[in-house]
């Protein structure tokens, strides 16, 4: 499955710093195909993360365009951005962005509600991501209550249950110690195999660049090498 899902075309993004402009990407080209499990790298400043906010609709370039499946995100209206956050789009932050009083069950749940579901409906798809994540015994569990990997995989079942084409992770690591680092990663690998969303990560932790199939680096807001890994256990 090769289908190109995201492509961007000289896409730059200026921020206003006080009296100052900053450019924080340059003219980048690039396209990712459906099912993709690839990662965005480099140091902090380099465009990463601007980068993922930009393909999920979180912010829009200054100059250049952005297309989903052949459709111009520039052309959408606000509310038809919003639908495109919502029904095609699975976030997972370094800070888990998990709603802290409700419960793992209710945490997976929630992007459902918001897109219009019943809950008697989804329950058992809510039950079935979260069994497949390892936390079927902790589905009643509030986030407080809970490990930093535990949390990791709640926001992870939250992003997945949707069923979206494109997972975007923002350093989904950085919180956690090596053993569960690699055990996020693995249980990513497995569930991008299982449900083929793509997968793009924005991060600077080695491990991640084992696992992905392909990885793009960033410096000062540019594109300098786009490569397959051809060791990645992908």
């Amino acid at each position: 499955m090769n289908k190109n899902l995201i492509k961007l075309k000289h896409v730059s993004k200026v921020f206003k710093v006080g009296e100052e402009n900053f450019t924080a990407l340059h003219d980048v080209s690039l396209e990712i195909d459906s099912g993709a499990f690839m990662s965005f790298v480099g140091p902090s400043g380099s465009g990463k993360t601007t980068l993922l906010n930009l393909i999920g609709g979180l912010d829009v370039p200054t100059t250049g365009d952005i297309y989903f499946k052949e459709e111009g995100l520039s052309s959408m209206s606000r509310e038809q951005m919003a639908r495109y956050r919502r029904e095609n789009i699975g976030f997972i932050f370094q800070t888990y962005n998990l709603l802290p009083v409700y419960s793992v069950y209710e945490n997976v749940l929630f992007p459902l509600l918001l897109n219009g579901e019943k809950e008697k409906d989804v329950q058992e798809r809510v039950m079935d991501i979260v069994t497949k994540v390892g936390l079927e015994s902790q589905a009643k569990k509030r986030p407080s209550q809970l490990s930093g990997g535990q949390c990791q995989r709640v926001a992870i079942a939250r992003a997945l249950v949707k069923d979206p084409l494109l997972i975007l992770a923002d350093e989904p690591t950085a919180n956690l110690d090596s053993e569960n680092s690699l055990q996020i990663l693995e249980l990513m690998r497995e569930l991008n195999q299982q449900y083929q969303a793509a997968v793009v990560f924005s991060t600077h932790d080695e491990k991640v660049t084992r696992y992905v199939r392909r990885e793009v680096k960033l410096e000062d807001g540019r594109i300098v090498s786009d490569k397959n890994n051809i060791n990645g256990i992908a």
